[in-house]
């Protein structure tokens, strides 16, 4: 490991959790099982991630405090070990995770954050039928062109810039379908409906945007104390941002993760650390630094014990 390479450490979103997460790391690390052992939620957090017995896990109001807990716990052991990024970022809900490590909230307020925000979107969708695609192959410009013709058959928006040639659209199910078989026929490799309980970051969850912004106004809300790049914007916070404001706005606008790739990588990033649990956020990376021809760089998953013990070694290696 290069010690004077930048670094990024990147937070997963909804869709990588899994029944089992976090089984071993409670087990191994004492930072992480304090997390979780601190955690006051109406349902069992420790049962909803190893066993998840009732099935309930993919459930976007348990899967969201679910997750943050999960980038919690693995936060407070590459702290405990003294291991900071120089940048920090997420995708969608993996935001609040970032937002956590910089310092913004501690990992209590994040959860029950996360639990709150979960809460506002199922509320939201409720009633919508809803849809998702991942759209392969088309450029945004082009596929803002489909979008744009598939609203004669109702709303549909693109919701995730994930990277080049990976772009989700996301709204009311007829439209999104539409939306999806103009982008095939106008070059699209690839449609790839996504089975999900709502229609996220688009307009239908400015309901949960307003709960937001009035939950938001009790919470202490402290300085980064590392760059935060974020979702809304694909950039750092300007003065004149608020983070309140942002959130707010994120839940019911694109996430735009390309651009904050792209951000990251112009601003010398080249080690991206993804906290888990999956390895989408590599591999949109992976694409973004392709794309930019940008090729020295370096990415790490962390989501098991092995993996982090594997990477904390490495880093103790590096500073003797």
């Amino acid at each position: 490991m290069n010690s004077n390479m930048k670094t990024a450490f990147l937070y997963a979103g909804q869709g990588s959790q899994h029944k089992g997460m976090g089984e071993d790391l409670y087990r191994d690390f004492d930072e992480f099982k304090n997390v979780f052992d601190k955690t006051d939620l109406p349902f069992d957090l420790k049962k909803m991630c190893f066993e998840d017995p009732e099935e309930k896990l993919s459930k976007t109001k348990y899967t969201q405090p679910c997750m943050v807990a999960f980038a919690a716990g693995i936060t407070a052991i590459l702290n405990k070990n003294g291991v900071k990024p120089d940048y920090l970022a997420g995708l969608s809900l993996g935001e609040y995770s970032a937002l956590q490590a910089s310092g913004v909230w501690d990992a209590e307020t994040a959860i029950k954050l996360a639990a709150f925000r979960g809460n506002a979107m199922t509320k939201a969708a409720e009633g919508v039928e809803a849809g998702m695609s991942a759209v392969m192959g088309l450029s945004r410009d082009e596929l803002q062109k489909c979008v744009d013709e598939a609203q004669s058959e109702g709303v549909v928006s693109i919701c995730n810039d994930n990277c080049p040639g990976q772009i989700v659209i996301g709204g009311e199910k007829k439209a999104v379908d539409k939306a999806a078989e103009l982008a095939k026929e106008n070059g699209a490799k690839r449609c790839m409906p996504l089975n999900v309980s709502g229609p996220f970051h688009t307009k239908f969850m400015s309901p949960a945007g307003e709960e937001l912004k009035e939950y938001f106004k009790d919470i202490k809300f402290n300085d980064e104390q590392i760059p935060v790049v974020f979702n809304v914007t694909g950039s750092e916070r300007s003065s004149e941002e608020t983070v309140p404001e942002l959130l707010e706005k994120q839940v019911q606008s694109g996430v735009k993760m390309t651009q904050t790739i792209e951000y990251l990588l112009d601003n010398g990033v080249r080690r991206f650390v993804e906290i888990g649990p999956g390895k989408a956020l590599t591999g949109f990376v992976k694409r973004t630094a392709k794309e930019k021809q940008v090729e020295d760089i370096e990415c790490i998953t962390l989501e098991t014990s092995e993996s982090i013990k594997d990477y904390l070694e490495k880093i103790r290696s590096r500073r003797t």
